[in-house]
Formats: structure tokens, sequence, C-alpha cells
């Protein structure tokens, strides 16, 4: 893994540290051994990134290792395209894991599994249809009813199930369920359902199986095979814990132990692979990489560096209890990082044509400017100077307000690495269109030799024309206008698309950039100066060049959420 940041060295322990060092301590466990058990059934996103980085940073911190194990017991919904996805994200965020595992490697032993819960009685095949079963389990105030099909001798009950493993019932004509308690307070404990028919091909056993174990029935006895320490997972499956223990100790496997911590909820944004799916399927978003949905893949085309979702991930904690964290504290991390490694280049959006009338004639001088003021090593580049420059429209104003520090009639300014500027004239159309400002320049202002004498409160950014460089750039925010859109969706019979903010992207189909951009490696991070942090896109060719906002320079939307109260 890469090194951590300073921030990313704790100085406290979280709830989950001190259960791993008294175990060590205590001599329960030798060593540490976590898993991240995704599920194949889409595209991981930062919640997950969360998990990630807390189960493979236990590991490292413990001198253990980390399996990766995907819960593919479900093969209607899961693909190859997403366990590759899945294995490549991992890796982005800068970890390797120790074993690559899945839940079908273990389809026979949990077959076995169930069959010794059969002969044991505690496991029925049930006949009941999902109306019948879901009415029979009761309430959280009223007991369940026992299912006709509970006193099925275990005889009976092997036969049906083998019956079943050779596919000779359709699916929904019956399933295994665990035969615990139908009283129980614990909903999950009154005869869960622990294996059910689904005649579809598996992506990696193909048709070999037609009956697939639940989450329930493969996760903790899988976690078991494998001998995993601590299994850690989100709130959700706390009620999960006492099932996850029931089967461990029927089975009489190894003795997994199952830990929760708070899942990461964010603002603006939503984490259900559902919903996730449909911004996809109704082209919402241009596919599970957008860089305005919350998955890692989205975040890596968008320009996030796995250094800064780290960061994120351990600013943010292990907790007990679920909270929203704000997505700014993810924009800041990525702030953070992205000034320290940040080529920076000058790029002009909306230009307008500045011309130096004392320039000489055809004259190009090579102006030298730093690529990276926060790191020596990144070295300089050249920049060049000539006669007729771009700046941007929003830069120049006719009759601009006391603490406008930009250029206006007889304001000087300073251009970016170059020199002082007074401005003495300006052209607009026939329909009123600034289109050239017209300045003298100072030669004695030079950056890093001016004797002018001249003071300029503001400084600017500007590009050659001659030498400019055309390129796309796409200005991403937030894809939602609420901060909460799951709940609002929730409130709102579950109409979360209703709160898509139709002002998420922005495209500058053109835009101009300093030369030294068309010669850059492909795969670099850059601050456009004076405009944000900005990253290649995936589709960006030879020919046409696209950019991605990361994000700004500062936090604008907290700003523009002020100015609207």
């Amino acid at each position: 893994m890469s090194d951590t940041s300073p921030s990313e060295e704790r100085t406290s322990r979280n709830f989950i540290e001190e259960i791993i060092e008294r175990d060590l301590k205590e001599g329960r466990h030798k060593s540490v051994l976590t898993r991240f058990p995704p599920e194949p059934n889409g595209y991981l996103h930062i919640g997950h990134a969360k998990s990630i980085t807390l189960n493979f940073g236990l590991a490292e911190k413990y001198g253990g290792e980390t399996n990766l194990r995907f819960d593919d017991t479900n093969p209607v919904t899961e693909t190859v395209e997403y366990v590759e996805n899945i294995k490549q994200d991992v890796r982005w965020l800068g970890y390797e894991w120790a074993r690559e595992k899945y839940a079908s490697d273990y389809f026979e032993h949990l077959f076995d599994f169930a069959i010794r819960l059969i002969r044991d009685g505690l496991a029925y095949v049930d006949d009941s249809t999902s109306e019948e079963i879901a009415a029979m389990k009761g309430t959280p105030t009223r007991p369940g009813t026992d299912s006709p099909y509970r006193s099925r001798t275990p005889e009976e009950n092997e036969d049906l199930f083998h019956r079943m493993r050779e596919g000779e019932f359709p699916e929904g004509s019956c399933i295994l369920r665990a035969k615990i308690d139908m009283s129980s307070p614990n909903m999950l404990m009154r005869d869960p359902v622990i294996y059910r028919i689904k005649h579809a091909p598996h992506h990696r056993t193909g048709d070999k199986w037609c009956i697939y174990p639940t989450y329930d029935m493969a996760h903790g006895q899988s976690d078991a095979i494998e001998k995993i320490t601590h299994s850690i997972c989100t709130l959700e499956f706390m009620p999960h814990r006492e099932l996850y223990d029931w089967l461990i100790d029927k089975l009489d496997l190894y003795p997994s132990r199952q830990y929760e911590f708070a899942r990461l909820n964010m603002s603006y944004t939503i984490m259900s692979k559902r919903r996730l799916l449909k911004l996809v399927e109704d082209g919402i978003v241009d596919g599970w990489d957008d860089p305005r949905m919350p998955t890692i893949s989205g975040l890596r085309r968008r320009g996030f560096t796995p250094e800064a979702i780290r960061d994120f991930c351990t600013r943010i904690g292990v907790a007990k209890r679920d909270n929203v964290i704000d997505v700014s504290l993810l924009e800041f991390c990525a702030r953070e990082h992205l000034n320290k490694i940040s080529l920076r280049r000058m790029v002009v959006f909306d230009p307008v044509k500045l011309v130096i009338t004392n320039w000489p004639d055809g004259e190009v001088e090579e102006l030298e400017s730093e690529n990276n003021p926060e790191d020596e090593s990144a070295g300089t580049r050249k920049i060049p100077f000539g006669g007729e420059l771009y700046i941007e429209r929003e830069d120049f104003m006719e009759d601009p307000p006391k603490k406008f520090f930009r250029l206006g009639p007889g304001r000087s300014v300073r251009l970016k690495s170059a020199f002082i500027i007074t401005c003495d004239d300006f052209i607009r159309d026939e329909n009123g269109r600034l289109t050239e400002i017209r300045s003298r320049y100072h030669p004695e202002s030079k950056s890093g030799s001016d004797t002018s004498g001249i003071k300029a409160k503001g400084t600017l950014h500007w590009v050659s024309i001659t030498h400019a460089h055309k390129i796309e750039v796409r200005e991403y925010d937030r894809l939602f206008t609420v901060a909460n859109p799951s709940e609002e969706a929730d409130k709102n019979d579950g109409k979360f698309i209703d709160y898509i903010n139709s002002d998420s992207l922005n495209v500058v189909p053109v835009a101009y950039a300093e030369p030294a951009i068309a010669g850059d490696a492909p795969g670099n991070y850059y601050q456009f100066m004076r405009k944000g942090y900005y990253f290649p896109d995936k589709a960006t060719t030879r020919e046409k060049q696209i950019y991605n906002r990361t994000v700004t320079l500062r936090d604008d939307w907290a700003r523009k959420s002020k100015q609207g109260k």
C-alpha cells in the first residue's frame, strides 16, 4: 500500500481496535485475519471504501491479512464485470488481498452443512408461498406460527432437499428453512430461509447449481471455513449476528465473530445499489463511473486520489451509531492532497482578446514558471508570451466597483508569471459585446525581477492566442439538490429522481490552455489556476482532450447556500 499521510496516523484506538488488542492479549487469536466481502451486483461506492480501509487497515496495523471474498450467491444479479471492477477498485485504493475467495468456492461445503442441519432436525423444506411465509412470521409484538411443513421428518427433508438440488422443482415452489424459534423477539430467528431455488446460470459455476444459499447461510460459514478472526460489517447486520452465531454453533465450526460499525452516509449522495443502478439504467448518468456518481470508479474518473479517499475514511473514524457525513469533508481531503501533487496550468474558459499595444510585433518571450509551488521536484515549464492574449471575460469591467481588483479602464493588474499591464482602451461590437481590451505592458515589471515600482493588487491568468491549446472542460457539481435524497425520496413514494440537480454538469466545449498541457504525460492531476482541480477524462484522445473538474478551489457550495438563505 502507498505511504500514509500524517492525517492517517491515528493516535487513539477505535472500539474494534480495542477488541482486537484484547483478543490478542488474551490469546484468543494469534494473528488477525479480516475479509472484505462485496456482493458482485454493482460497482463499489464510497461507503465500501470505508469498509475496505477499515478491514485492510486493521490487518495491516496488527500484522495480519485480509481476504477478498465475493458473496456471489445470487446468480441473477452478479456478473464478471462487477467482479473485475471490484478488484480494480480495491487495488486502486492501495490494498492487496492475501487470498481471493468466492462464496461459490464453498457451495459443496454449504450444501453439506445444510444436510447436517436437516439430519439434526434443525432445518426443513417448506412448500409455503412467500406470502404465506410472511404471514406466518408474525410481527415484532406478535409471535409467528409454525409452518404446516415444520414437522416433516429429517429423512423426508433430506430427500426433498436433494431433489431441489437436482432441479426437480420450479423457482418459488419450496425453500429450506432453519428450524429455530417462531416466537423469537428477533424476527430473523423465526425459521429463516437458508436455501432457495434459482434456475439461472452462475458467473463461475454455470448450470451446476440451481439452489443457492442465502446471505446468512453463506456468510458466517464462509468466515468459519477461512478462519476469519474478526468479521466486520455495518450496523444493519446487527440483527443477523444472533443467526450468525447460531449457525456456527450448531455446525460446530471455527468460532468467527461478527462486529458492527456505522455505515457511511454522505450528504447529497445515495448509497443504495438499487437506486444507483436505476440512475445508470435510466440514462440519468453516463454509467457506473459517471464522475457525479459516488462509486469508487466515478470518483477515480473525476480525479479524486486514493490518498484523499483513505484520508477521508480515516478522518470520519469508526462509530457505533449511524450519522451523515458532509460531502464537503471529502472535497476538503481532495483539495488537501491535490494541492500537493497537481501541476499548475493556465486555462481560459470564456475568452476575450487582450492586445498588448507596446509589445514588439511578432516577438515571443518564453517565460518560466513553477509546475507546482508546493513541490520543488515538479520542476518548471516554459510559457510563451506575445502581443495577443486571452484572458477571462469576467476579469474586465468597464465601470468596476471599488473592491474589483481586476482589469478596467486605467487599472493595472499583473499577468501571472509575466508583466504588469495597464488598460488604456477597449472595443465592443455593434451588439455591445466586449471583443478586445487594449493595454500596455511595463517592461521593468517582469515577475521575479520587478523594478517598476508599480502596485497591482490583482493577478490574472492568461494564454497566448497563437499558442493556445483547445480543450473541453466538464464542470461537475453535486448530483442531488437536497442533503439527504434517500430520506426525501422515502417521504415521496421513493421518487428520488425528483431531487436530481439539473445543473450537475456544465460542459465548456472549448477552453484555451497554455501549450504545456499538450505535452504532459497522461494521468496527471491539474490545478487550473483560479479555477479548480481537474483530471483528464477516460474519453481523452490526442485529437480531443477532455478534463473533468474534481473540486473547486474553495467550498463554493457552502457559500452559495448561505447566499440563498
